[in-house]
């Protein structure tokens, strides 16, 4: 197909906070070393902000690294964390608050802020374009072009205006080619590029399977006498037991907002377990409900999270291209937090490409000096400390891991000469369902809780209907002959949106996929047991449009 094409020299994919860090960083360091150099961004979201979603308690290092004077330039960090109350739910009407020395050090909040990550993505894109990055929001990239050699020339991103069978509409227009000397890929959590990118350059090897949690988050309006600006409320235990890893939160944010939610490990084994339908039971705690009762919810999300740490930190660089942020899994599971560290990789990232490009390198290397920079840099030393956080929450339990890692963080700092491993796979951990209690889940009362497809409605989600299905079967018999006959088909409870569903026909039950509902978390990759779905990016702009999470 000939297709336009469009020469950079760096080629960034996802306006997520690393992505927009590395544009800003090279343009900075571009101008101080009085190089001229062409950088691009492309965003699948309809706008920079669309599809992010974070909790977000934010710490703003790496931001001030970048732009140290960035309260003078507006950026909407506007709720200093006050108050931090972490609770143990031991049911679901009862909870202990854990006194400070049985809280490790990593939850403590001073000096942060409750923030929404999708302002801050807008915030950085305004910042971004000042300083000559050109962003392509609505445009999804879909293939990596290689070289000859092998390494990476740039992406493709998505035709647009093809018929569920792939034909052309009238409105077809095909991908445009932005070709690079170094692309750079901070796609967010299982990026489905970084995916392929991964598997074909051995990028994780000798690293321990990456782990990851679903996280939902919803926004609600509440009554102003209960709204406590700044307090940062987390939890762990109940609704999950002791061998589902995962904890709530609930923040106090400006406007008399709270955002709550829940984070579940998918390592869990229950089958029968419905990860949306574990956040639906958490509003009913009166630690979170007190707040939200009278109150009215605005907004829905849900979002994948890779939380393996360091000891799943796969090799961030390949010749021509690099890795960042969550799509390389640098967030700090011991912190709640990505955000942070997601922006110090692209701050690095880009510190080493304009290196080799002043050097007068014409691309397609494999950046080796990245990873020296990385070993140097206090991210690798916050993730080699926390290391065994995810590990040993998997095989300690959430009570004994938590007492671990208190007492690793508070009293050692993170240097207990111990190195947890686990090397089992997410998605391989499912019992039979024959073998696994049936959870009953009570019905929502349209008060605290509800259903998925209202949920999906306040996402804003919106894909044309008419398009070829972005969520690919390896072998479209599967769901039925085997994940249903072993597992109760788990996608129809796993996937946060009702994508996937078993309906009842003449012709017997059938496995249907609702693509149209998809809000782009990624779970299905990977926690289907049979490994049989793989996520690629829709047709630019569609996906969820959230406003403010």
């Amino acid at each position: 197909m000939e297709r336009e094409s469009m020469e950079f020299d760096v080629v960034i994919v996802g306006a997520g906070p690393s992505g927009l860090a590395t544009a800003c960083r090279i343009m900075q360091q571009a101008q101080e070393k009085e190089q001229e150099l062409m950088v691009c961004v492309v965003e699948k979201g309809s706008e920079v902000g669309a599809h992010i979603l974070s909790g977000a308690v934010f710490e703003p290092s790496s931001l001030t690294e970048l732009f140290p004077d960035w309260k003078e330039k507006g950026a909407p960090l506007n709720t200093p964390v006050t108050g931090d109350d972490i609770y143990y739910f031991n049911g679901e009407n009862s909870a202990h608050k854990l006194p400070g020395f049985m809280t490790p050090k990593t939850m403590h909040n001073e000096g942060n802020f409750i923030v929404s990550m999708g302002n801050i993505c807008r915030w950085l894109a305004e910042q971004a374009e000042e300083l000559g990055v050109e962003i392509f929001p609505g445009f999804a990239a879909q293939e990596v072009i290689y070289n000859e050699d092998g390494s990476v020339a740039g992406i493709i991103t998505g035709d647009m205006g093809l018929d569920r069978e792939g034909n052309e509409k009238d409105s077809f227009m095909p991908g445009m080619e932005l070709r690079a000397k170094y692309t750079v890929f901070a796609e967010g959590c299982r990026g489905h590029l970084g995916k392929e990118l991964i598997n074909k350059f051995n990028l994780s090897d000798g690293k321990s399977p990456q782990h990851y949690g679903i996280g939902f988050k919803e926004i609600w309006d509440i009554d102003p006498e209960k709204h406590q600006e700044g307090l940062v409320v987390h939890s762990a235990g109940w609704p999950l037991s002791n061998d589902t890893g995962g904890g709530g939160y609930l923040y106090h944010a400006e406007n008399n907002q709270v955002f709550v939610g829940l984070i579940v490990d998918l390592s869990y084994s229950n089958p029968h377990l419905s990860p949306f339908e574990e956040f639906q039971r958490y509003k009913h705690h009166p630690k979170i409900s007190q707040y939200l009762e009278g109150g009215k919810r605005v907004s829905y999300g849900a979002r994948a999270l890779a939380k393996g740490g360091f000891n799943s930190l796969i090799k961030q660089t390949m010749p021509g291209g690099i890795i960042i942020g969550c799509d390389a899994g640098t967030m700090n599971a011991a912190k709640i937090k990505g955000n942070h560290a997601a922006m110090k990789s692209g701050l690095l990232a880009a510190e080493t490409i304009v290196e080799a490009l002043a050097s007068g390198d014409e691309g397609g290397k494999d950046l080796i000096t990245y990873d020296e920079k990385f070993k140097a840099s206090w991210l690798y030393e916050e993730l080699h400390s926390t290391r065994n956080f995810t590990p040993s929450m998997h095989k300690l339990g959430t009570f004994w891991g938590g007492a671990y890692t208190t007492i690793d963080q508070n009293f050692f700092g993170g240097k207990l000469p111990f190195n947890f491993r686990d090397d089992s796979l997410d998605h391989a951990q499912l019992k039979l369902a024959s073998e696994a209690p049936v959870i009953e889940y009570a019905k929502p009362d349209g008060k605290l809780s509800f259903d998925r497809l209202s949920s999906v409605f306040l996402s804003n989600t919106n894909h044309e209907e008419e398009q070829p299905c972005h969520l690919k079967l390896a072998d479209a018999t599967i769901p039925m002959t085997v994940n249903m006959e072993k597992y109760a088909e788990p996608a129809q409870r796993y996937c946060p949106a009702g994508v996937y569903e078993v309906q009842e026909t003449e012709d017997g039950k059938q496995f249907v996929i609702n693509a149209q509902n998809c809000i782009h978390c990624k779970t299905c990759d990977i926690k289907d047991p049979s490994q049989n779905i793989t996520w690629v990016a829709p047709e630019g702009t569609g996906g969820p449009n959230y406003p403010n999470m």
